[in-house]
């Protein structure tokens, strides 16, 4: 089968031996997404060596005891080792010998097929295109913002980067009935936004508003996003960190003082669970098709990645 690789820090499409199903169930995969973690592997990111990618919709074709034999999937993307107190208690996002889906020892999803656990599989609704089903994984991420924090209708929410993540998480957010303010550099991707009602503005004009907000979100995917977020911040707000990067951050600046006196919260924000994000698609909640910028064979690979990280650019399909 066909599969885009990073192997001697060098990405291409490669042919690969099939994967065996073992004891975890075997997906065809309809459709694959590009998301800025894999652009950041590509660049040495996690330090990972395989096929990469983690968002996905396909089809199981092999599952232990015919379980979802034939359905269409999504799946969560950590896979735990199933003894240890994380993974008894039906959470094994934090599980220290788990695998990740196309980031940490686990073949990923840009490829014809993958494996994952049955337990990790859930059955796409019928009305979700496989389109939308792609984002049920970056969907959750944003969700789990309110897994890690208590957003209440009267919060104030700042979420800086108009990118994917930071537009999924800006309307998420603003379903809860908080009040959502969108920071980015990008008009037609603010847009987006402010057709969901979620007031906007560019960096600089962003930054006039100091010491306002409860929570501010931090999904610029830039290391130097941290010190702009912080400021953004009321005493005793919380700062969620959702961006991950290859190389040294510019963390140096931040007046660890200031951290102290005001009391703020610094938390960081992975993974969300999936369900939450498949019934918000299933609801047609999300503005999806607006987030949608091109397809490519997965043969195309390397092109697509090129392309993915280009500015104004946003989600990139693979299709096997």
């Amino acid at each position: 089968m066909k599969a885009l690789r990073v192997e001697k820090k060098k990405l291409a499409v490669k042919e690969v031996a099939r994967p065996e199903r073992g004891d975890e169930a075997l997906v065809r995969v309809h459709l694959s997404g590009i998301c800025n973690t894999d652009l950041e592997i590509a660049r040495g990111y996690a330090g990972f060596k395989g096929t990469i990618g983690h968002e996905f919709v396909g089809v199981v074709e092999e599952s232990p005891g015919d379980k979802l034999l034939g359905q269409r999937v999504v799946g969560e993307i950590n896979a735990g080792c199933g003894k240890c107190e994380l993974c008894a208690a039906g959470d094994q996002r934090h599980c220290a010998d788990r695998t990740v889906l196309g980031i940490v020892g686990r073949d990923g999803a840009h490829a014809e097929f993958l494996r994952l656990p049955l337990t990790n599989l859930l059955p796409v609704p019928d009305m979700v295109v496989d389109e939308h089903a792609v984002f049920a994984e970056p969907l959750a991420a944003a969700c789990g913002i309110m897994e890690r924090v208590a957003i209440k209708p009267e919060s104030r929410v700042a979420v800086i980067g108009d990118g994917k993540l930071g537009l999924l998480c800006a309307q998420a957010i603003a379903l809860s009935g908080a009040t959502v303010f969108l920071i980015g550099k990008h008009a037609e991707k603010l847009r987006i936004a402010e057709r969901r009602g979620i007031e906007t503005a560019a960096p600089k004009a962003g930054a006039k508003r100091k010491r306002e907000f409860d929570v501010v979100v931090e999904a610029s995917g830039s290391p130097s996003g941290f010190v702009g977020a912080l400021e953004l911040l009321r005493p005793r707000g919380t700062l969620v960190l959702k961006s991950t990067f290859q190389g040294p951050g510019k963390i140096d600046e931040i007046d660890q003082a200031r951290l102290v006196v005001d009391e703020i919260t610094i938390m960081g924000s992975r993974c969300g669970r999936l369900q939450p994000a498949l019934d918000l698609l299933k609801k047609g909640a999300i503005d999806i098709d607006s987030l949608i910028s091109e397809e490519y064979p997965l043969a195309e690979g390397v092109h697509a990645m090129e392309r993915a990280g280009r500015r104004g650019v946003l989600k990139v399909f693979l299709r096997p």
